[in-house]
């Protein structure tokens, strides 16, 4: 498969990583902002976006969920990936010479224990990749990087400690977009779906809402609440569940959340993720 998928960060990123597991023959390609990922795949300048959805540790990524109900794309895949971040400087610096570190503030808050173990001092970066590309480029020898060992490789860095997150279960799932949806016409594999609703002003409207899947034996595995256009009572909700609107439970259910609801926009059918 020729083409190319677009991702947010720098060469060395863990979501460039992310894009070299899930499509080794696709050329992945950087973008500044995850605003420019969605544009890039928008505007067919990328035929895929990997898009990081929530964290094990750090939770959702609150920049995702303003660009999602705007956006024409579809999600078609998941992917889920191991976090492993490294301490890496400049070459023949050590571990006791560091003062500092540059992160994202994800990446630091995922490993908050070893820099308060070593007197540490975190400071936030852009991303990940970035922070190596700048502990690079600085040459500053009391200056370490949190980020990948990818990133060590890309910028030329030694790594002074390894695999320093607080949890070992420390995991991201990323999301793939794609100007066309899937064409999953037969259930032939667990597939997830996920949809953006609007509930009724009404007492209950969300009980209401998604009892139908309750009823129906539906498996909701994500709900978030988002207040949209300038109001307090306003909310809209993204969801994901274990299913496919083709199949009648799922139909059933589907029925029961528009009748409670005041707009419904499926984002993606697609097939269940493993974690590794």
């Amino acid at each position: 498969m020729a083409g190319k998928i677009g991702f947010q960060g720098e060469r060395g990123a863990n979501s460039d990583i992310a894009c070299q597991q899930a499509f080794p023959d696709l050329e992945a390609i950087p973008y500044r902002t995850f605003e420019d990922v969605f544009a890039a795949a928008q505007s067919s300048a990328v035929d895929l976006a990997m898009i990081p959805v929530e964290n094990t540790i750090a939770g959702r990524v609150a920049d995702i969920h303003h660009l999602l109900p705007d956006s024409d794309l579809h999600i078609i895949a998941e992917h889920f990936l191991p976090i492993r971040f490294q301490l890496m400087a400049l070459p023949g610096t050590k571990l006791e010479d560091i003062k500092r570190a540059k992160s994202h503030v994800m990446g630091l808050g995922q490993c908050r224990v070893f820099l308060r173990e070593h007197q540490i001092e975190g400071v936030t970066a852009a991303d990940t990749a970035g922070a190596a590309r700048q502990v690079a480029e600085d040459g500053e020898p009391e200056t370490a990087a949190i980020a990948p060992e990818l990133a060590a490789e890309v910028y030329g860095l030694d790594i002074l400690a390894r695999n320093i997150e607080d949890e070992d279960h420390n995991t991201t799932r990323f999301v793939v977009m794609s100007r066309e949806p899937n064409d999953i016409t037969e259930v032939t594999t667990p597939c997830k779906t996920a949809l953006l609703f609007t509930v009724r002003n009404v007492p209950a409207a969300l009980y209401k809402a998604l009892g139908g899947f309750a009823t129906n034996g539906i498996n909701v595995t994500k709900l978030e609440s988002y207040l949209t256009g300038g109001s307090f009572t306003a909310a809209q909700f993204y969801t994901e569940f274990e299913g496919h609107p083709y199949e009648r439970p799922a139909q059933l259910a589907l029925e029961e959340l528009g009748f409670y609801s005041t707009q419904i926009k499926v984002l993606g059918v697609f097939p269940m993720g493993r974690r590794s």
